[in-house]
């Protein structure tokens, strides 16, 4: 548990860039030199089907946005070629009702606006799609609120429990 902890707050300050324009960071729709090697050849295991990879590499990570089947999805590696997750884009109906009851009362004010689902890298495999693992109880949700004044992210965990992480605008 305290691994996946861990594990969702590194990634989801790497995945909060999905939310903000691309701040200058490098695209690479032919897989050349800015990605690793070692990060090409775990992706095409992993995701051996996916079509329209876009990559980024920046600082902090290496990011390959790609579409699987009808899914867009995004698959993070670290710098060191090591598998940190995968995110994609859900609706607001996906966050755990309870976690949306929250939401709705303490951020009443504000309306909701993308969503996005983590799944982080557990310890079985890093074939996300095709184990048996992939399930709600490793699943952490990020949804972006917009008032009038300001832009902000919350973390739903996957018992529900709703936190404030990180002012947008």
């Amino acid at each position: 548990m305290k691994k996946i902890f861990i594990t969702a707050i590194l990634f989801s300050s790497l995945s909060v860039g999905a939310f903000a324009s691309d701040g200058g960071k490098k695209k690479d729709n032919t897989n050349s030199e800015a990605v690793s090697y070692t990060v090409l050849n775990q992706f095409a295991y992993d995701f051996k089907d996916a079509k329209e990879v876009v990559w980024t590499v920046n600082g902090n990570c290496q990011k390959a946005e790609f579409t699987l089947g009808s899914k867009k999805l995004t698959a993070f590696y670290s710098l060191a070629g090591d598998y940190l997750g995968v995110t994609r884009p859900v609706t607001y109906k996906n966050v755990p009702l309870a976690a949306q009851k929250e939401i709705n009362s303490t951020y009443s004010t504000y309306k909701v606006g993308e969503v996005i689902e983590l799944q982080p890298k557990t310890s079985e495999s890093s074939d996300l799609l095709a184990r048996s693992s992939y399930s709600d109880d490793s699943k952490v949700y990020f949804v972006d609120l917009k008032s009038e004044k300001e832009e902000i992210l919350v973390r739903v965990t996957p018992a529900a429990d709703v936190y404030f992480f990180k002012q947008v605008k």
